[in-house]
């Protein structure tokens, strides 16, 4: 006589889900607990810390006499945010941040005059901070794999609005969990021109700025 096994192996899994040791890979993440009749993972909400945060943008120097020019490092100073995981698995999980344009500053050892231009340049020509006041990414889906204790390799796939154009944008980021902090940390980059913005020239183009940016970050958040 053959034993129906299924209401054992569903009983297990409910005990190994229920202890966060086990997701199930090839269900939808958010319909896992579902599908071996448990609720939903409880979830949690970060909240993006600025003064702890560090967003860091790198600006190329091109053109002709490119070697005459220097490189510029940007930081962030105003960001905010919002982002949500689910305990044990990560996913579902969102993230929403919103940037103040004005807010960049350089970071490099210049002077005060040369300081002052270049952040004038880049608010009134490049950003056009009094048209479009924010930068701001959504994402529209969260993929995790877990790398340590409490720590995740994620690739967060989203809309980015900037310079008033979006663009879909994909970001790596690696993930730690502590206690109620987030910590995430990360690289991307992207071309200004696909966001309406002429990369700035000078002296008839033979200085100008490259079109890749690239961007670093290191992220706080609480809950």
């Amino acid at each position: 006589m053959i034993t129906n096994r299924r209401p054992i192996l569903r009983a297990f899994l409910a005990a190994f889900a229920a202890l966060g040791w086990l997701s199930i890979p090839f269900l939808p993440r958010q319909t896992t607990q579902a599908a071996i009749g448990l609720p939903p993972l409880e979830g949690a909400r970060y909240r993006i810390d600025a003064t702890q945060s560090r967003f860091i943008v790198r600006a190329f120097a091109g053109g002709l006499f490119s070697a005459f020019a220097h490189d510029h490092t940007i930081a962030i100073r105003e960001i905010g945010g919002e982002a949500d995981f689910t305990y044990g698995t990560v996913e579902p999980a969102s993230l929403r941040i919103t940037i103040k344009a004005d807010s960049l500053a350089v970071t490099d050892k210049i002077s005060a005059s040369d300081k002052q231009k270049i952040e004038g340049t880049m608010r009134d020509e490049v950003l056009e901070v009094s048209k479009y006041p924010e930068i701001t990414f959504k994402s529209s889906g969260v993929g995790a794999t877990k790398t340590g204790e409490a720590q995740y390799q994620a690739r967060i796939s989203g809309d980015l609005t900037l310079h008033g154009v979006t663009r879909p944008l994909t970001i790596s980021a690696q993930l730690e969990f502590g206690d109620k902090t987030l910590r995430a940390k990360g690289a991307f980059a992207l071309k200004q021109s696909s966001f309406g913005i002429k990369p700035v020239s000078v002296a008839g183009g033979t200085i100008k700025v490259k079109d890749e940016l690239k961007f670093t970050f290191e992220i706080v958040a609480h809950l």
